[in-house]
């Protein structure tokens, strides 16, 4: 199982300096050049309305690189060693800052290339705006990697079937919807499952949802790995 660590905004304070490789890596980028890329540890920048972060948290870590050429196409190149412990999220974040019950709709789509070795799971990562509470979309995953918490049962919501998960960090809440079988592409309806946390299982009141997250929960691409979002969007009203 793989251990649940403090949230995004605690891991900027807590991770240690990471000597990370400044070139290497820029050579997985598309042939076209990117709009973007970086390879520092918290390498940030903002393209039509999504927030990308090269996000490089965990200790450990070995080289990283991300490229966009729009917030809704991007990818990341990672070497890192297979030692366990999550080394990284690259990721895009959407901003909602509405609560629940004020949202009609709120839904996401992917189509994502990914490695078939290594260790890392392709996971939504919503939080409320206090971020007391986390609530993870695993699409996929490969390798020994697994959610933090015990198993609630498996549930068929938002168009897709999870095994759920529910534990906490000591930080916050962690809430996992892990999806019953690998899947590259498709559509997400997220507010049914917000609504069946509040509504069926009560673990939270009318919360005020902040960042809408996707991407790539690595703990080891040994050698080098790619990660490709070809399309992703996020959409509420």
């Amino acid at each position: 199982m793989a251990a649940r660590t403090p949230s995004r905004l605690t891991r900027l304070a807590l991770a240690p300096a990471l000597a990370i490789g400044a070139t290497v890596g820029l050579a997985s980028a598309p042939a076209s050049a990117a709009v973007w890329s970086s390879c520092d540890q918290w390498g940030t920048t903002t393209l039509n309305g999504y927030t990308l972060y090269n996000n490089i948290w965990g200790s450990g870590a070995g080289s990283q690189c991300v490229w966009a050429n729009s917030g809704t196409n991007w990818g990341v190149w990672a070497d890192h060693p297979n030692t366990g412990g999550i080394k990284s999220y690259p990721d895009a974040k959407k901003v909602i800052n509405k609560p629940i019950t004020s949202l009609s709709s709120l839904t996401s789509s992917y189509n994502v290339t990914v490695p078939s070795s290594g260790a890392y799971n392709t996971s939504y990562d919503i939080w409320d705006t206090d971020y007391d509470y986390e609530i993870m979309l695993w699409v996929n995953k490969t390798g020994a990697v697994g959610p933090l918490g015990t198993s609630q049962g498996t549930v068929t919501l938002g168009g897709h079937t999870w095994t759920v998960y529910k534990g906490s960090n000591g930080a916050n809440e962690v809430f996992s919807f892990v999806r019953t079988s690998n899947s590259t592409s498709g559509t997400v309806n997220v507010l049914p499952i917000l609504k069946w946390i509040k509504d069926t299982k009560g673990w939270f009141g009318n919360e005020t949802i902040g960042d809408v997250q996707f991407g790539y929960e690595i703990t080891s691409s040994s050698g080098g790995l790619n990660f490709q979002t070809n399309n992703l969007t996020v959409s509420s009203s």
